[in-house]
């Protein structure tokens, strides 16, 4: 059986690519870099109780009260293991991966819906790109970006992606073909339908891919540490290093605390219940159309009568 050198064939590409691209990988990771330190002096700017009680309003205006008392309990616990500026480094990793990944995921589940070839194109690739251990997509984005924030970003938008496009295609595909029939009946054209039809009924399981793409972003950045990606991640590898169990744990908890205040955050924007979450509330309150004018009474037979027998 002769030997099938895959991976010198792959490392040989990688490389040509590289040397050929170097100039665009530059300038993709001082934006990169430049956008994920932004958001992280913005989260660090104020004192740490005035973000904390920020973000615990949000959870607050999203769902309840509920949400919003133990995000700011769990903020708390944060900052008393002062792992803060950590916390908010990753949050900041997991925020710009999470865009990039739904900017890039969206459009490609739709068109995977729309498109039967674009569908058996895309099902292949997020299988390939959601087996592969997340920790071998450090080895290419090494080579291209080098030890640093940016490669740590790429390497979560590659493991994050997958979700994005499935549950997107997923989500049109469900919608009720008699419903989108109906809308091409009263002359909707096919943006339109998708704008006005097909993605708010998909809404749903759309907001589940979101879900997912913070929580495989969010798992992703930790590893992200071993390259440079900062945050708790780099807690981890330290505690992982010196064994310093402590600090370990101290890590994991936030890591933890973080992942629940997003999954319960975006859980919520999700749902259509009723009734749940003050800004749905403010919202309805503020848009709520204002009291009809009173009715015009109608002219009696007779004043008709007399008014047309005076003309």
């Amino acid at each position: 059986m002769p030997s099938i050198p895959i991976g010198t064939w792959l490392e040989t590409g990688f490389t040509w690519f590289k040397e050929t691209f170097d100039d665009v990988f530059d300038v993709i990771g001082d934006v990169v870099t430049g956008s994920i330190d932004s958001i992280s002096d913005l989260l660090l700017a104020p004192d740490p109780l005035v973000v904390a009680i920020v973000l615990a309003l949000l959870g607050w205006l999203v769902r309840n009260w509920k949400l919003g008392l133990g995000s700011l309990v769990g903020l708390v616990v944060i900052i008393g293991m002062d792992m803060w500026e950590p916390a908010m480094e990753t949050l900041a990793l997991v925020v710009v991966a999470t865009v990039v990944a739904l900017v890039l995921g969206i459009p490609l589940g739709i068109l995977a819906a729309r498109s039967p070839v674009a569908s058996r194109i895309a099902k292949p690739v997020m299988d390939f790109m959601q087996t592969m251990p997340g920790m071998v997509w450090l080895l290419p984005v090494l080579k291209l970006f080098s030890i640093g924030v940016a490669g740590a970003l790429v390497a979560t938008v590659i493991f994050a992606l997958p979700p994005a496009v499935r549950l997107t295609e997923l989500g049109i595909r469900q919608v009720d073909g008699e419903v989108v029939e109906a809308g091409q009946a009263f002359g909707a054209g096919p943006r339109q339908i998708l704008k006005d039809i097909q993605l708010p009924l998909a809404m749903p399981t759309v907001m589940a891919g979101v879900n997912q793409v913070i929580m495989l972003a969010l798992s992703m950045a930790v590893i992200a540490g071993l390259v440079g990606g900062g945050g708790l991640g780099n807690e981890v590898v330290g505690a992982i290093s010196t064994l310093n169990m402590s600090l370990g744990f101290n890590a994991g908890i936030s890591v933890v605390i973080l992942a629940i205040f997003l999954d319960r955050l975006t859980g919520a924007v999700g749902t259509r219940r009723p009734g749940r979450g003050r800004l749905r509330e403010l919202r309805d309150r503020f848009t709520r159309p204002g009291p009809l004018p009173p009715p015009v009474p109608l002219q009696n037979a007779s004043d008709t009568y007399e008014t047309e027998g005076n003309r």
